[in-house]
């Protein structure tokens, strides 16, 4: 067992997915926990999973040789496998999560959420995934998003910087590869520098407006004081 375990964190490190496979995971994930009648998933209706307007970002238009060809590499990479049920007369297909340690209903609810919307808050993840398996408080969701960051399999997740201006820090999951390192706070201030001149300078001349605006009332009262007195 212990072998295993090794051999299995070592095959995470290997795993890079493409946009297309991870939405086709992440929608096996939730339809397994959302509508378990319809699970396993045919072809037609897990394109159609992929392609939905809610509950995705960005929203996908694949057509079924796109998710035929991603599923082909989610087989090869051992984490989705065809079956054969006794009333279909087409495949279907499921998911396998050995290579990601098997984990847990309130981890898969996480994954699958940074799988079909991307990168979130742990507010934002508690929020969305109340369809698939509540939390009782964000304390919960922070608890299992760092489960899933010291995954036996290898990290799943991972904690992005904060960016300026927000309060909460979002997470995204590592199944397609490191996330793009955003630009240094440093650069983000000397970028924002010729705003606060630009406005400055707008300020300014507004204030030069209005005083043009003030002289230009006063002179069209003047104007119409002396002829309202041509008829007194």
């Amino acid at each position: 067992m212990e072998s295993h375990g090794k051999d299995t964190a070592t095959e995470h490190d290997t795993i890079t997915l493409t946009p297309e496979e991870a939405r086709v995971l992440g929608c096996l994930f939730e339809k397994e926990i959302a509508t378990p009648e319809y699970y396993p998933m045919t072809l037609n209706a897990l394109t159609n999973a992929c392609n939905q307007k809610s509950n995705r970002r960005p929203v996908m238009e694949l057509v079924a040789d796109d998710v035929n060809e991603a599923l082909d590499a989610l087989r090869e990479k051992k984490l989705a496998v065809i079956v054969s049920v006794a009333d279909s007369r087409v495949p279907k297909f499921k998911r396998l999560t050995d290579r990601l340690g098997d984990p847990g209903l309130a981890e898969r609810a996480v994954l699958c959420e940074l799988l079909v919307r991307g990168p979130q808050t742990p507010g934002e993840l508690r929020n969305r995934c109340d369809r698939l398996r509540p939390f009782a408080g964000i304390e919960e969701v922070e608890q299992v998003l760092k489960r899933l960051a010291e995954s036996p399999a290898g990290p799943l997740v991972r904690k992005l910087p904060r960016q300026p201006g927000h309060k909460e820090s979002r997470y995204t999951h590592l199944l397609c590869g490191e996330p793009e390192t955003p630009a240094a706070p440093a650069e983000t201030e000397v970028a924002s520098a010729p705003t606060r001149a630009s406005l400055q300078g707008r300020v300014e001349a507004l204030e030069q407006e209005v005083a043009v605006l003030k002289e230009e009332t006063a002179a069209l009262k003047a104007a119409f004081d002396d002829f309202r007195r041509q008829f007194d």
